[in-house]
């Protein structure tokens, strides 16, 4: 691969996972006058809107097999995913949904190994998986019994296992060769799509007076024009480039980023067993993915593409 653009798609990365690492401080934020699934609808209409101002070519398919790939990605990495995630900020504290999500490169790792090339899971893989596990326990412990949020912390469990099944999509959808902005538009289509029938059940309220206040405005534009409408494009070219495994070890830094983020922003308190379950998952995650130098000096220097 070309120097300048591996460089390009670490660069991509980094840019994206800084500003999701802040997303669960405005979602926290939006949540005590909004629904978690009214978030999610207003976040990816307007971020669809913007991508559709920016390319508005329709993305053509030549198979259903390959239409099933933008179906199951919305699905998964739009809908399910954050409705997740929403839900679980309800339940417990941002900078525990911002560490435990950090496991998606696990799940990433772990799928890949089955239905891409070139990836196998190995004994360091789980030694890391095992450590990172121990610190995700222990930030949900937060240092007392009395602490746990169950609930919460489980469904932020759940999220990166979907957030994985995305990845690996849009690994093949990059390899399709359509535009980068064009296929996240189609992605965030079929994912509103997949948000009617819950806003159907969850009672949708059209009240428009929230919109007066203007940290609800200013975090829901963050959200969809930031997070959603250029994070997702940028995140997606990150994929091609440097396939779905290299991009998610970015995810590693979202814990960082979230935890002094809540601190410093929503005053939540970070406590010993934060700080240390933090590092257990970075640690454990680092191990996880970095390859052994008896084996790096065995192979034949090339990179994924």
């Amino acid at each position: 691969m070309d120097h300048h653009k591996r460089i390009t798609g670490h660069l991509l990365s980094l840019f994206t996972i800084l500003i999701w690492g802040t997303t669960f401080i405005s979602t926290k934020i939006l949540l005590t006058d909004f629904a978690p699934v009214e978030i999610l609808f207003f976040r990816f209409l307007i971020g669809y809107i913007v991508l559709f101002l920016l390319y508005s070519r329709p993305i053509r398919t030549k198979t259903f097999k390959e239409e099933l790939l933008f179906i199951l990605a919305g699905l998964c990495g739009v809908t399910l995913y954050f409705l997740i995630e929403n839900i679980a900020l309800t339940y417990t504290l941002a900078s525990h949904v911002g560490v435990i999500v950090s496991i998606a490169p696990f799940f990433t790792a772990v799928l890949a190994h089955f239905f891409l090339e070139g990836e196998k899971l190995s004994v360091q893989f789980m030694i890391g998986f095992a450590i990172a596990l121990t610190g995700i326990v222990l930030i949900g412990f937060n240092g007392s019994l009395l602490q746990l949020n169950p609930v919460g912390d489980l469904l932020a469990f759940l999220a990166p296992a979907v957030w994985a099944v995305y990845s690996v999509l849009m690994r093949k959808i990059s390899g399709l060769n359509h535009h980068t902005i064009g296929s996240t538009r189609k992605v965030f289509f079929y994912g509103l799509l997949f948000m009617l029938p819950v806003l159907f059940f969850h009672k949708f309220n059209f009240d428009l007076d929230r919109f007066h206040d203007i940290s609800n405005v200013t975090n829901l534009l963050y959200l969809a024009f930031g997070a959603s409408a250029i994070c997702f494009v940028t995140w997606n070219l990150a994929v091609g480039i440097l396939g779905a495994i290299k991009t998610s070890v970015y995810i590693y830094m979202v814990p960082v980023i979230s935890v002094a983020a809540s601190a410093l922003i929503l005053h939540e308190q970070i406590t010993w067993a934060t700080l240390a379950g933090t590092f257990l998952t970075l640690t454990g995650s680092y191990i996880s993915e970095r390859k052994p130098s008896a084996i790096r000096k065995r192979e034949v220097p090339c990179e994924q593409t």
